[in-house]
């Protein structure tokens, strides 16, 4: 899709037209309604939660020891895992602390030594991701690479993309249990890049957090339980980590080449809402309000349900569409676009001649 496809019928005649008044009016309606302050108290009991889990999960392992049952440990800490990357998350967007220093310090001891995920490598991608989401030259998040996400990218794929992509739909959640391996050879190849900032002290702690964990894991437990236990604990990481993010933009139109809606339209018409109460804000860290947290990053998460309030009636207001659905709608959504854009592999007559 294209940017015809994001403006809709309603909307000025040219996409950029109005576009800083339309998001500077909304941005003072949040600003009025106190949404953009910090919240400390909320952070401090979240971080304080997050550890508890994380001491009590690695806790249980060395008490459970050698058993079976330690699987069951594993799984407690792939969650676990996920929610300190959510936290990461948040640190990472100056949620928590205004300053880049504490900011930065927080995100590498949470990311890299806490769970392995490489702090600066994941802050440069989903930064990226953030200033043109579904951008397919620009958004490191759809670009080619095991799935393909247009039919352009899939008529030109090569290789294993060509290959998965004929049924990736029906791959997509089996291959998401190589995901919390990806994030660590990710974050360690980006090592090699020297515009990296701090990369002495990213690779220390990576590998640090590589060193002791398998230290750890075999140490308590014989070779067959330790790569059962890994196994476990990074495929149901992995899995988690892909089932948060999945429904955002997956299935949302896509952009290429000069495509560039203003700013508000281009967070807007790119990215899902999904509903949900309590369990889907604690299970999804708050990105269930994808549509909130892209106009609005640096917003605290307690606040983007109250923020949304205001967006969606805001994007009534101005003929923006606004997208929000089920959970279990927003997977469907993702998984039927992840067909669709494989068709030309399936079909030959598809082909370009």
């Amino acid at each position: 899709m294209t940017t015809s496809s994001l403006v809709p019928a309603s909307s000025p005649s040219s996409p950029r037209r109005g576009a800083d008044g339309d998001y500077a009016r909304l941005l003072r309606r949040i600003s009025e309604a106190g949404l953009m302050r910090r919240r400390p108290g909320y952070y401090a009991v979240r971080l304080g939660l997050v550890g508890t889990a994380f001491v009590g999960g690695w806790a249980a392992f060395f008490l459970v020891g050698d058993s079976w049952w330690t699987l069951l440990v594993a799984a407690f800490l792939a969650v676990t895992f996920a929610q300190i990357a959510l936290v990461m998350h948040d640190v990472a967007h100056r949620q928590v602390f205004r300053l880049r220093q504490p900011t930065e310090v927080m995100g590498r001891i949470v990311g890299n030594a806490g769970i392995g995920l490489g702090y600066g490598w994941w802050q440069d991608k989903h930064t990226r991701h953030h200033a043109n989401p579904n951008h397919e030259e620009l958004d490191p998040d759809v670009a080619p690479d095991i799935l393909v996400w247009s039919q352009q990218q899939a008529r030109s794929s090569r290789g294993l993309p060509r290959l998965i992509g004929r049924a990736q739909a029906f791959l997509f959640f089996p291959l998401l249990v190589l995901e919390g391996l990806n994030l660590h050879v990710a974050g360690v190849r980006a090592l090699s890049n020297r515009s990296m900032k701090h990369r002495a002290v990213e690779g220390a702690l990576l590998f640090g957090h590589f060193a002791a964990y398998a230290t750890a894991v075999f140490a308590v437990l014989p070779a067959d339980k330790a790569i059962a236990f890994i196994a476990v604990h990074q495929g149901l990481f992995g899995l988690y980590m892909g089932s948060i993010f999945a429904p955002n933009h997956k299935g949302m139109p896509t952009l290429t080449g000069d495509d560039r809606p203003d700013f508000l339209r281009r967070q807007v018409l790119t990215s899902r809402n999904v509903r949900g109460g309590l369990v889907t804000d604690l299970a999804l860290g708050g990105l269930n309000y994808q549509i909130e947290h892209h106009l609005f990053p640096s917003m605290p998460t307690p606040n983007l349900g109250r923020a949304q309030v205001i967006v969606r009636d805001y994007c009534a207001e101005i003929g923006v569409p606004y997208h929000e659905t089920g959970l279990v709608a927003s997977y469907r959504e993702a998984l039927v676009h992840l067909h669709r854009v494989g068709a030309p592999l399936r079909d030959p007559d598809r082909q370009p001649k």
